[in-house]
């Protein structure tokens, strides 16, 4: 053999070495990917009861089924932004490489969600959009749950809409949410109904709802009010008190499909709920956060829409349909879905008022 060919045949060799070595690297690096999953869920409060309830464990639940390895570092601000904007800090500082923040206050939150965005974090914002750099962003149409609200409450008022005033309670100004919720509300109401008065509730504190509530009977009388326009059923729950002290009983909306709502429903002491399924809503959420920490490029599947946020950035995104819950559909919706048993709903309080609505 003449060394030249000698030669040649080692090249090749050292080559085939080489590219085997580059091969075995490649195959690694999406183990290695998934091994890295490392996400930070950051919800914004507890006093309602979806977040620990339903949210958490959703999401949870199925980041875990995507990526079995995952580290999920948890964060609830207790309805505090200031502590919010330093659970972002200890996420990065543990190294999260995507965060799904339900922000507490949505503004403020801006300066974390850009030194997210400047370290190379994704952010997945996750019921309300948070303002700054957001990379996604999943939720209900949150328009379409006050237009439905407002004609729930329309529907249910019938002749006496003409007849008095109604109070409406929509819910934190620090929520983007609320200011949809809220738009969406007047954009049915304005006109065919007077408000005698309208309040904001820091917080979404049913505490506050219920003085809210209380101060409009003083003010309005409590023959003159024909119904109460809620944002959700945490604030039902403060102005449904308040109206039972009066011995009023009219027409009241809410949100959420609280299990406590569901049992005033059956009551008859709040009309109607809006479910929005959470589910869907939460592994839309981590599938998102899975498909960033892996590096992926999210598929125009899993964002169909894009909006606006409050600080002007346009964000990929997923908006789901709500759905009304009334007396007579409660069996078909949060029964049928999975939220609640028919034996939690029917408590021996509610037994007859079960029975009456077919769920007995």
């Amino acid at each position: 053999m003449s060394r030249t060919l000698r030669g040649a045949i080692a090249l090749v060799g050292a080559a085939a070495l080489s590219l085997g070595a580059v091969a075995t690297s490649g195959a690694a690096q999406p183990d290695e990917a998934k091994q890295d999953v490392k996400i930070g869920l950051l919800l914004p409060e507890s006093k309602t009861t979806r977040y620990e309830k339903f949210d958490r464990p959703y999401i949870e639940q199925k980041i875990k089924e995507l990526a079995p390895d995952a580290q999920i570092d948890y964060y609830n601000a207790a309805e505090s932004a200031t502590t919010q904007q330093q659970q972002v800090n200890t996420a990065l500082a543990k190294g999260n490489k995507v965060l799904i923040l339900d922000a507490v206050d949505a503004k403020s939150i801006q300066s974390s969600v850009q030194k997210a965005h400047d370290a190379g974090v994704k952010v997945v914002a996750y019921d309300r959009l948070a303002q700054g750099p957001v990379d996604s962003y999943v939720s209900y149409d949150n328009r379409k749950v006050g237009e439905l609200q407002g004609q729930a409450l329309l529907d249910a008022l019938g002749d006496k809409a003409d007849t008095g005033q109604i109070v409406m309670h929509n819910g934190s100004p620090t929520d983007p949410n609320a200011a949809e919720f809220k738009a969406g509300a007047h954009s049915v109401l304005d006109g065919k109904v007077k408000i005698g008065k309208e309040y904001d509730t820091p917080n979404w504190d049913p505490n506050n709802a219920n003085q809210q509530m209380s101060g409009a009977i003083s003010a309005l009388g409590k023959d003159n009010i024909v119904g109460v326009y809620s944002a959700n059923d945490g604030l039902a729950a403060g102005i449904s008190t308040a109206l039972q002290s009066s011995g009023i009983n009219v027409p009241l909306t809410g949100q959420d499909a609280q299990l406590d709502a569901i049992q005033r429903i059956l009551l008859g002491t709040q009309t109607i709920t809006i479910m929005k399924p959470y589910k869907p809503e939460a592994d839309i959420a981590a599938t998102m956060a899975v498909d960033f920490a892996e590096g992926k490029e999210l598929p125009a599947s899993l964002t169909p829409t894009t909006v606006t946020s409050g600080s002007g950035e346009k964000v990929p995104a997923n908006l789901l349909t709500p759905i009304v819950v009334d007396k007579n559909n409660i069996g078909d919706t949060v029964v049928k879905d999975g939220l609640y048993t028919v034996a939690e709903i029917c408590t021996p309080t509610y037994a007859a008022a079960c029975k009456e609505a077919g769920l007995q």
